[in-house]
């Protein structure tokens, strides 16, 4: 029998849990430096109690920066045999989280599915579900009916949630007010807007958020504090909805800690890229160090095709500024549910800025692939830097595709390589460029 119900309750009462160790050893931290932070909700592990098959990691700007994975199926497309091959590939790639975003069909089997095999954290976003797991329409939907769904998802093993506590009645005025050029592009923050505007009721997840705090508690499920104001475009960003609502879900992360439930706080968004910083930092004060996770930010609008990269770029500067957590965006963002290859494109571009951001923050042992990368550079030795590689398939297949006269060089600059004359120069060996 567990003396503890949540993370953070075992880290209040001084006890090390096997999650805390396993992130410990993970991170090249000490035990007590992760319960220590656990405690203080700067880093939050989440681990629902019914995901038996989970390899826990933490999350927090201290630690090594992780990526989630978007996935899920749609009313156009619906296989979930695709979803899953999606799961596993991402998995395989290095994910540590998947969110299952399925707005369609009988979800529950496949969450299920998910939090049976799947070794990743697995959140969610229970006001997606209510209307599918009801079959009713928004406005046919109750309080109850919201909150039932989160205490349905906790107990699949959901091991976080987001839920867009942050919006009140308040927003629909502000929202009104200050003409957004692109409003509410949040899907979930969209769905509770309309449902407060159609019943004139106020958030059922900001009226009844004791109650679900009880939930959460129970089952030890973190709660992703959702950004329904993020900027959905350059235009809105740092605007007053989206800070307004900051500082509420700064109350809100204060509230959780007092009941010993784990937090993180989501972000933007589009940003233009010298707000990112003084984002992240505004956040980190508002929300008392609370994991911080971010949509991007996207730096440019005018990039469909390309967000992977957009986002990338705004990644890699939130990171290193702050954030904890990167969710993944595909080059199908703002297009379509992304394929298998947009998957892979999506993650290796989020790995990338994760790990650019870690080298930049000093995490132990971040530039070690690197530092491996570099002598195997230096000495030609093509296995290696296969073995250091974020994605070697890929890279492997450039070389063969186009492979070079000599195996010493590639053919990009054959015996004019600059490795290569240097190796020999250093010998004393005749450098041969024409031969």
């Amino acid at each position: 029998m567990r003396e503890y119900s949540t993370q953070m309750e075992a880290a209040r009462k001084g006890i090390v849990t096997k999650e805390m160790e396993a992130v410990a050893k993970k991170e090249y931290r000490d035990t007590e430096f992760i319960r220590a932070l656990v405690a203080e909700g700067k880093i939050a592990i989440p681990a629902n109690k019914n995901h038996k098959c989970i390899d826990p990691e933490g999350v927090g700007s201290m630690l090594r920066t992780k990526i989630n994975v978007n996935l899920g199926v749609s009313r156009d497309c619906k296989d979930y045999d695709i979803e899953m091959e999606k799961v596993m590939a991402a998995v395989n790639m290095g994910a540590e989280a998947i969110m299952d975003l399925s707005s369609h069909g009988n979800t529950q089997p496949f969450r299920k599915k998910l939090t049976e095999s799947c070794p990743a954290m697995i959140g969610t976003v229970p006001v997606y579900d209510s209307v599918i797991h009801y079959q009713r329409d928004l406005a046919e939907l109750t309080a109850k009916d919201f909150i039932d769904v989160v205490r349905l998802h906790a107990e699949d093993g959901v091991d976080f949630v987001t839920l867009h506590c942050g919006i009140t009645r308040k927003t629909i005025e502000q929202i009104k007010k200050h003409k957004r050029k692109m409003n509410i592009v949040s899907r979930g923050g969209s769905l509770v807007f309309a449902w407060m505007c159609m019943t004139g009721n106020e958030n059922p997840f900001y009226e009844y958020y004791d109650e679900i705090l009880e939930i959460c508690r129970e089952y030890d499920v973190t709660i992703s504090l959702g950004d329904a104001c993020r900027p959905g475009c350059l235009a809105d960003a740092s605007d007053v909805c989206q800070i307004e609502e900051l500082v509420r879900l700064g109350e809100l992360t204060k509230r959780a800690w007092e009941k010993d439930v784990q937090v993180m706080v989501e972000g933007p968004g589009h940003m233009p890229m010298d707000q990112i910083e003084a984002n992240m930092k505004i956040q980190n004060t508002i929300c008392m160090g609370a994991p911080f996770y971010v949509l991007g930010p996207l730096v440019t609008d005018i990039a469909p095709g390309y967000d992977h990269i957009t986002s990338a770029i705004g990644g890699a500067i939130a990171a290193a500024s702050g954030a904890a957590f990167l969710c993944y965006v595909t080059p199908a963002e703002h297009l379509a549910l992304p394929n298998v290859d947009d998957v892979k494109q999506g993650i290796i571009a989020s790995k990338i800025a994760a790990h650019a951001a870690d080298i930049a923050k000093k995490i132990p042992h971040a530039m070690d692939a690197d530092n491996k990368m570099g002598d195997a550079r230096r000495t030609l030795d093509w296995d290696k830097q296969w073995e250091c590689a974020l994605d070697p398939e890929t890279a492997k297949k450039i070389r063969d595709d186009r492979s070079p006269e000599y195996d010493d060089t590639c053919s990009m600059c054959g015996k004019f390589c600059a490795v290569r004359s240097m190796n020999k120069a250093l010998n004393g060996e005749y450098i041969d460029i024409l031969g």
